[in-house]
């Protein structure tokens, strides 16, 4: 469809792509999510913790119940910002993790090397994750040793991501 200096692309009676009259290049189906953190309080030491996530828009309704689920087989951009508060010096370490059926990314720092408890902590985390149709992706935390005190910031914590090639 070319209408008003813009060529549309159609499938089933739906516009599945377009390009403007500027070349800009719009997928409104293309797989895409990004999701924010609800908060958690004082996560348990040794411990993996699920990370509850809330949507913020997800193209395909693809994210569901904290796991983002690929529609097709392709490469997926994953992101990861996990903001935490009152991270203890005693710890070994807090670790951060996008879990994928086919394989699990870490981002890792040792908190023990700091003279005092951490107010604030952000890691982050970015990967080109390879996934079939029907794959998975989610989010783990896990605080080691020290005491339970660590929490999740609700609104400056997300997790996103969308369909590459």
């Amino acid at each position: 469809n070319n209408s008003a200096g813009n060529l549309g692309f159609f499938t089933n009676n739906a516009e599945r792509m377009t390009i403007d009259s500027t070349g800009a290049v719009t997928m409104p189906s293309q797989p895409a999510f990004q999701a924010t953190g609800a908060g958690q309080n004082n996560l348990a030491v040794s411990t993996t913790v699920t990370l509850a996530l809330t949507e913020r828009f997800d193209n395909n309704a693809d994210f569901s119940s904290n796991t983002f689920t690929a529609p097709v087989t392709g490469k997926y951009q994953l992101n990861l910002l996990l903001y935490v508060m009152d991270v203890d010096s005693s710890s070994s370490y807090i670790e951060a993790l996008v879990v994928t059926s086919n394989r699990t990314y870490p981002c890792i720092i040792s908190s023990n090397g700091f003279d005092q408890d951490l107010a604030y902590l952000t890691l982050a985390l970015n990967v080109l994750a390879d996934m079939d149709a029907n794959d998975t992706a989610y989010v783990w935390v896990r605080p080691e040793g020290g005491t339970q005190q660590t929490d999740i910031h609700q609104a400056n914590t997300h997790f996103s991501g969308y369909l590459v090639c």
